[in-house]
């Protein structure tokens, strides 16, 4: 693979093209929004396409609404060999691409699951993909040099080829990321009316729960609309869990002891639900040992507690940082082998850092 072009520079598109470009392969950019291909083109993810321009593969990193178009559009103009998109739903794209025309054989859907609560060229990464899994949905009418051109294009990103079939991704993707991205948006809702006295006492858990919810609403809308039964069913079922938890917290107040179990239930299921997400390199999920350190918030504190965990021999699997209100202070709590939790500790210690 040679040459690449990318249709639509956000996060996803300048992050493949800065990965790309890492590999030596030419990237060109397009974009409706000419600010945003300019910004994209600073940061070294391409250069500008021009419509007589032919490439080996074309990305379309367009909202799922677009893409069919898109594809039809490319397509009539033989822009490039092989196509594919990076959009988070399948399905019913891929009957939308059938209905417009769409040439089966050299187009291949694709969805790299990879993101961050940010977006446009700005927040992109030429890492962002790293031991990532990639979705890869092809038809019967696939042709294997199509598919290959996008399995070239994920293995160049550095991502896993993940190969289903477009309803298996659709089903999927609404348990894990679209079901759950609604949740802590409801979650985050009530924020919007809570007390100054509750925003004052907020932690890391609900700021964990939350953190997605900060995303752009208007793309997600194009998300969800192209997903929306699956996504339905995944909430109707979150629902009743929380309807009958809602309904054994009443009977706890009343003092009615076996509502107790029903909460246990819920609880001992989330544990072992979370249990099952996979760990560091897509294996089973680790159990670490966390070191708190308090940390000032003032310029190469974090590069300096680094530097202590590199002397010591100790790899960070996992860094997470909480910030004191009213104080130039923080904590910072290191994820690492539970074998090395003493070593790190008492390091710290002889070097004059806050371990509590």
């Amino acid at each position: 693979m040679r040459t690449v072009l990318i249709l639509g520079t956000g996060l996803i598109g300048t992050s493949i093209g800065l990965a790309l470009r890492g590999k030596g392969v030419e990237v060109l950019l397009a974009d409706r929004d000419l600010t945003s291909v300019r910004l994209a083109r600073e940061l070294g993810a391409g250069d500008e396409w021009h419509y007589d321009d032919k490439v080996d593969l074309a990305v379309v990193a367009v909202p799922p609404a677009h893409v069919a178009s898109e594809l039809r559009g490319l397509q009539s103009r033989g822009v490039a060999r092989f196509y594919t998109d990076v959009a988070s739903v399948k399905a019913q794209l891929i009957d939308d691409a059938q209905a417009r025309g769409c040439d089966m054989s050299t187009y291949v859907g694709s969805h790299p699951l990879a993101g961050r609560e940010k977006s446009g060229p700005g927040a992109a990464r030429a890492d962002l993909f790293l031991g990532r899994p990639w979705a890869l949905c092809p038809t019967g009418e696939t042709a294997p040099e199509a598919r290959q051109a996008v399995l070239d294009l994920i293995g160049l990103c550095g991502a896993n080829a993940v190969e289903v079939s477009a309803e298996e991704h659709d089903q999927a993707v609404a348990v894990v990321s679209h079901a759950p991205h609604v949740a802590a948006s409801a979650v985050a809702a009530r924020l919007a009316d809570a007390s100054d006295v509750a925003l004052g006492l907020a932690g890391t858990g609900v700021r964990d729960v939350t953190r997605v919810a900060g995303s752009d609403p208007g793309l997600w809308l194009g998300i969800l609309s192209g997903n929306a039964t699956p996504v339905a069913e995944v909430l109707e079922a979150v629902s009743r869990d929380l309807a009958e938890a809602a309904v054994a917290l009443r009977g706890l107040a009343s003092g009615d002891p076996a509502a107790a179990e029903d909460v246990t239930q819920l609880l001992k299921r989330g544990v072992a639900g979370h249990g099952r997400i996979p760990g560091k390199h897509g294996g089973p999920a680790a159990r670490y040992g966390v070191v708190q350190v308090v940390i000032g918030d003032r310029p190469g504190q974090l590069a300096r507690l680094f530097q202590v965990c590199d002397e010591l021999g100790v790899n960070v699997e996992d860094v997470r940082l909480e910030h004191a209100p009213g104080l130039p202070l923080g904590m910072a709590e290191l994820s690492v082998q539970p074998d090395a939790v003493t070593t790190l500790t008492t390091g710290l210690h002889e070097r004059g850092w806050q371990v509590p």
